[in-house]
């Protein structure tokens, strides 16, 4: 595969979770008032999802490193296609949060062995950069997403939304069936063994790169996902913005990203991987606390919230490309396993956010701006201190 094919295919397959979750935001106030359901309902199609595509990595990790990436996202994006018209369908909000599991299970797979493939192919610092530039394709796919989201929703209704991310899901089947040629030279044949699982598993959990780029991951999406989760109802619901308005915020909140991704490869030449990674906890601990500062000062209007969300968002640019292809850099004979575990505490951190979220959600601003001020203290505390003594990949 050439350098641009495999940068296409990884801004494809991480590409999914962007589009599965931003997407459906600007539908979401609506269904919920569709069905008549309430707000921590509503959230769990969020929670629920990210939960499964969390732990269905556990699951893929290992079975990609057993028989390969190629059948695992075969089988995975099939799953997901189905359950995206699933959710298309669905008679009900408790129908909807039920294939919203099965399609996080099923994007799992993908996010999973996109992960996997930059360790089959690159050494970790090689493998930040290409990271990135998959990244930068990840925020594309954001970029379009909500205000796509937003303008179906306006024009149709939500479960046109919905029925998009069949065919992103289709479209993303057909490029793997068409171009990806299989990364994992040597098939671990004994990665499903009980005794070398847990070894396994064992091995990674202890690692301190791992657990350092993990916590460093881990915290930079928990605060993504915060706004992500709480966005839409306060922009909508709180601060009045129109649905093609708000996929217009979410846009540029993309574009924030894509620069960091950007910004990551132009640093990490020049500083390293560590002094990259205590520049960008300063710009999200910046972004995080000067928002948090305004709400509670009572300066509580779109502009207080976004402006400070650019900042903290260009650090997550950084902090994603480095983090992800950090934790899986130990691990070259176990890249998938390493993939899934990391993938399993981002999700974890979000879904602990989006079920705080769903109890506390108070017609304010201050779950969102609080919320992500939390974590980026947990950001800025991760790579100005576990970062800087393990985090030096080799």
């Amino acid at each position: 595969m050439s350098p641009a094919v495999i940068v296409l295919l990884l801004s494809l397959l991480l590409g999914l979770q962007p589009i599965t979750t931003d997407l459906y935001l600007p539908a979401l106030p609506v269904l919920t008032a569709g069905f008549a359901a309430p707000m921590p309902q509503a959230q769990l199609t969020l929670t629920a999802l990210l939960l499964a595509f969390g732990v269905s990595q556990l699951v893929w990790g290992p079975l990609s490193d057993r028989f390969g990436r190629r059948p695992i996202l075969l089988i995975g994006l099939s799953a997901y296609v189905l359950a995206a018209i699933g959710s298309t369908l669905a008679p009900s909000m408790t129908a909807l949060i039920v294939w919203r599991t099965v399609q996080g299970a099923a994007m799992g797979a993908a996010v999973m062995c996109a992960r996997a493939i930059v360790r089959d192919l690159y050494n970790p610092v090689q493998g930040a950069r290409v990271m990135s530039k998959g990244l930068s394709g990840l925020g594309v796919i954001a970029f379009l997403s909500a205000p796509v989201g937003g303008l179906l929703t306006e024009a149709f209704n939500w479960r046109f939304a919905l029925l998009a991310l069949a065919v992103f899901g289709a479209a993303s089947l057909g490029m793997i069936v068409w171009r990806f040629e299989e990364s994992l030279q040597r098939k671990n044949l004994a990665a499903l063994q009980a005794n070398t699982l847990l070894a396994t598993w064992k091995s990674i959990a202890r690692h301190p790169t791992f657990l350092a780029f993990s916590a460093l991951s881990a915290a930079s999406y928990g605060g993504l996902f915060t706004f992500l989760a709480s966005s839409s109802f306060v922009f909508m619901n709180v601060l009045g913005l129109s649905k093609t308005h708000y996929g217009a915020l979410m846009a540029l909140n993309s574009l924030a990203y894509i620069g960091g991704t950007f910004l990551c490869r132009h640093w990490l030449p020049r500083f390293g991987v560590r002094r990259t990674l205590q520049w960008a906890g300063a710009l999200s601990l910046g972004g995080g606390t000067m928002m948090a500062a305004l709400s509670l000062a009572g300066l509580q209007n779109v502009w207080a919230i976004m402006l400070p969300q650019l900042l903290f968002v260009v650090g997550h640019g950084i902090h994603q490309p480095c983090g992800q292809s950090g934790a899986v850099g130990p691990f070259p004979h176990a890249a998938g396993a390493a993939s899934a575990l990391n993938g399993f505490l981002m999700m974890l951190a979000a879904f602990a956010t989006g079920s705080w979220l769903g109890g506390h959600m108070n017609g304010t601003v201050l779950p969102l701006t609080l919320g992500v001020w939390f974590w980026s203290a947990l950001i800025a505390l991760s790579a100005w201190t576990l970062v800087q003594k393990y985090g030096e990949p080799k």
